[in-house]
């Protein structure tokens, strides 16, 4: 599901690593209508994923879901 959050013990993540990097809006527009500039970004061109590096116990990863399905409200 596009924005989920999930801890992994592979030295991996699915998806994306929350690591506060900057992506593009222009490419990522559904995942942007869900986070906003919550965690950084310019709000134009640019927006940032949650950086939970810290917030991961030693040797996990958290990643969150940059691809899939965005559900209407229908």
């Amino acid at each position: 599901m596009l924005g989920e959050i999930k801890l992994t013990a592979a030295s991996f993540a699915f998806g994306t690593p929350a690591r506060g990097q900057l992506l593009p809006i222009a490419s990522n527009t559904a995942l942007f209508s869900l986070l906003g500039t919550n965690f950084g970004g310019n709000g134009t061109t640019t927006f940032a994923l949650p950086d939970l590096r810290n917030a991961a116990p030693k040797g996990l990863i958290y990643g969150i879901c940059t691809g899939g399905t965005f559900p209407s409200r229908g």
